[in-house]
């Protein structure tokens, strides 16, 4: 697993770069053009990718296979065990095509990741305005027999400490509550055990990236979080996270950004 965590660190230094370059028409335009834009031109790409690793001859002779049974059941209608041979033939030609599809999707399912996951920076949550309030949570290690740490704020620039810090013993947390004061990207300084770790906050009414939390060493967490580098295994702060609103509603729980994604 850091292996997998370490790959994915590396990786996402490349694809911040792509991604920023890329995606930089979400800027300036309507989240949803924006959005239709790149999942047109990922569709194009992932049929192509599609192309290159299945087997099209197979898939050829099954779409074939499939095509004469339905002739069949339209000939033959009238010969029940005809019709119900053509129809089991069918069933087991969708059946596969989805076989034939697997290796695809296994290829396809990297790349598309890691475009969700830098997608998910612009559309997932929406930056801070002036004047509003958020809250701020680090999470500690949970090594019990370490220490509590100090820990507290030592610059916060754009923003300001309302309320806090308020410890959470039990669950090795910290919080606090801050308001934002000015539009941009800032980097708010902790000190935690000694050492310095830092946090991007955004603040803006416009279209911006927004990273939602500087992740811990746990894969998944660095690939849905990709933006920020990762705290290391050995580090007394595990994740910092900022409670941002969120800048789409919800479609039986899932993001309308990502089930629009999908559909378009």
């Amino acid at each position: 697993m850091s292996f997998i965590a370490q790959a994915i660190t590396w990786i996402n230094v490349v694809t911040n770069g792509l991604g920023s370059f890329l995606l930089a028409p979400v800027m300036v335009l309507d989240g949803w053009l924006s959005n239709t834009i790149v999942s047109a031109v990922a569709g194009v790409v992932l049929l192509i990718i599609f192309k290159y690793t299945s087997n099209q001859r197979a898939i050829g002779r099954v779409r074939d296979n499939i095509k004469a049974h339905m002739l069949a059941l339209k000939l033959f209608k009238d010969s029940m065990s005809v019709t119900l041979q053509a129809q089991g033939q069918v069933f087991k030609g969708a059946f596969l095509l989805l076989v034939h599809a697997v290796r695809p999707m296994l290829v396809m399912i990297v790349p598309l990741a890691l475009l969700l996951s830098q997608m998910g920076l612009w559309y997932q949550s929406r930056p801070l305005m002036v004047g509003e309030e958020s809250v701020v949570a680090m999470k500690l290690s949970s090594d019990i027999e370490q220490p509590w740490p100090n820990v507290d704020v030592e610059s916060m620039p754009g923003a300001e400490v309302t309320i806090g810090p308020v410890r959470v013993l039990s669950k090795r947390e910290v919080y606090w509550k801050i308001k934002a004061l000015q539009s941009g990207y800032h980097r708010i300084t902790f000190q935690a055990g000694g050492k310095q770790v830092e946090k991007e906050l955004a603040i803006g009414n416009e279209f911006m990236r927004v990273s939602a939390e500087r992740p811990g060493w746990r894969w998944g967490d660095i690939l849905l979080h990709p933006a920020e580098k990762p705290f290391s295994p050995d580090s007394v702060v595990q994740s910092i996270s900022i409670d941002y609103p969120d800048r789409s509603s919800q479609f039986f729980g899932i993001p309308l950004w990502l089930v629009y994604f999908f559909v378009a």
